[in-house]
């Protein structure tokens, strides 16, 4: 086999200026295009990476006010539930306070209104006491009851002020005895005699009848009363009947 020498040299010129020509009219704008690509490639790349890290930061942000958010609603919920607690129970505590107020005071009503009934029924009982008491005592007025409610009135006559012993036995509209029933004769004079000489003088004596008297001898004109009598027992013991109930 033979080599031409200037075959192979002339080819290889040939490739040389092809290589040449290449660099020149095609490579360079290929590189040229291919580096602005890579530019633009770049600057996007850079733009992405930039709107990434706002939209991260963003992201970022928009996640931090959720969590701020939520905390805050956390806190409001927390807040009104125990608002609401607060309320609940101080709501429960007026209520339970009312409740034992309503009770007491019911309570207290019923114990007054126990104790007026039983002052009530005590004082009927202290009333029908006293009644049948002058009932009975009505049947044991005689003359010798009589004589010792006379010596009662003298006595109480003779304890009296002379002033007012001469007063009395001075009123000019006279003296009144009153007696539960109407002396005889007999007992009239001893009665007039027994006062008169009580008060030392002769005033004008008017003997008159009250049965509710039960039994007793009684001194009355327009300005005095001298009390004595069952009648006026009876009443003192129905008022300390009343009074201990």
């Amino acid at each position: 086999m033979t080599i031409d020498l200037w075959s192979l040299g002339l080819q290889a010129v040939n490739v040389l200026i092809l290589v040449w020509l290449l660099s020149r009219v095609f490579w360079r704008p290929v590189a040229g295009a291919i580096a602005k690509r890579q530019d633009a490639a770049r600057s996007s790349l850079e733009d992405a990476r930039i709107t990434q890290k706002k939209a991260e930061a963003a992201l970022a942000e928009l996640t931090s006010a959720r969590e701020g958010i939520a905390a805050e609603r956390e806190a409001v919920l927390a807040e009104a539930a125990k608002t609401a607690a607060a309320t609940s129970a101080a709501t429960l505590e007026a209520a339970r306070e009312k409740s034992a107020s309503l009770i007491a005071a019911a309570q207290a009503e019923i114990s007054r209104d126990r104790e007026a009934a039983e002052k009530e029924q005590s004082a009927q009982a202290a009333e029908l006491a006293v009644e049948i008491a002058a009932k009975l005592l009505d049947g044991l007025n005689s003359a010798e009851i009589q004589n010792t409610f006379l010596e009662s009135l003298v006595e109480a006559l003779s304890q009296m002020s002379a002033d007012d012993r001469a007063a009395l036995a001075a009123t000019k509209s006279g003296i009144e005895l009153v007696s539960a029933t109407e002396p005889d004769e007999t007992q009239k004079s001893e009665i007039t005699n027994a006062v008169r000489q009580a008060l030392g003088s002769t005033p004008k004596l008017t003997f008159v009848t009250d049965p509710s008297l039960i039994a007793g001898l009684e001194i009355r004109t327009k300005h005095f009363e001298l009390r004595n009598s069952w009648q006026l027992d009876l009443a003192r013991i129905l008022k300390e009947l009343k009074s201990a109930a």
